[in-house]
């Protein structure tokens, strides 16, 4: 995984300290001496593979009659390690987020949805925190240790990566991996396993096709598990 850190302080422009002189009553100051202006910091900006777009989906704008996905907008897109950081500093935790709303980090150009050309025949891996005590903090953790991964090319199956989501819910909070193409069962366990250890975690996880939640919905199976 490529290093990705936090972005050094902008070094101070060096200015000059000027003695002050008093001026006698009418005295005009002298102009022989030159005006030092403090020279622009450059700041070096290190690019990524691709550029990431982070959704925000507020359940306070749905309704019962509103379609699925109205609420979902697009807040920011990031292409450098620094942009990331920006935008990663400056919003919520998803621990701090109301039951009901998501975060999604996606590629730029795919939309967190089935209906997305990218995201059509594929597919998600997903793991669950309790909504409580100290597993509030280990879901922040999980969603740093995701994004990271994803920006960072982590993933050996790296182009099959589509984006993450993170789902805050009264009773547990999930976070799901969203990947291009199901039928691909090894690039999917390769994901799978390797997700597992950015997560440092030893429980089942599941892969589940998009295809088969539209079908099944709550009903459908897990079709890979590592």
């Amino acid at each position: 995984m490529a290093d990705v850190e936090k972005p050094s302080p902008v070094a101070e422009a060096a200015s000059a300290d000027m003695e002050k002189q008093e001026l006698e009553e009418g005295e005009i100051p002298s102009t022989d001496a030159p005006t030092l202006a403090p020279e622009p910091a450059l700041e070096t900006k290190h690019p990524l593979e691709h550029g990431w777009t982070f959704w925000f989906d507020n359940p306070n704008g749905k309704t019962k009659q509103a379609a699925w996905g109205s609420s979902l907008r697009p807040v920011y897109t990031f292409k450098t390690v620094e942009d990331f950081w920006c935008l990663y500093n400056n919003v919520l935790q998803p621990s701090q987020l109301s039951p009901g709303a998501d975060f999604h980090c996606f590629k730029d150009g795919i939309e967190p949805k089935w209906e997305d050309p990218k995201c059509a025949q594929g597919g998600k891996w997903s793991t669950s925190t309790p909504n409580k005590g100290s597993s509030k903090a280990i879901l922040d953790q999980f969603w740093l240790h995701t994004l990271l991964a994803m920006i960072g090319e982590q993933f050996d199956e790296y182009d099959e990566v589509c984006g993450a989501v993170v789902s805050v819910r009264a009773r547990q909070d999930k976070i799901a991996l969203w990947t291009k193409t199901a039928s691909n069962e090894a690039a999917q366990v390769s994901i799978g396993k390797q997700w597992k250890a950015v997560l440092d975690i030893t429980d089942k996880i599941g892969y589940l096709v998009h295809d088969d939640a539209k079908r099944m919905d709550k009903h459908a199976k897990n079709k890979y598990t590592v």
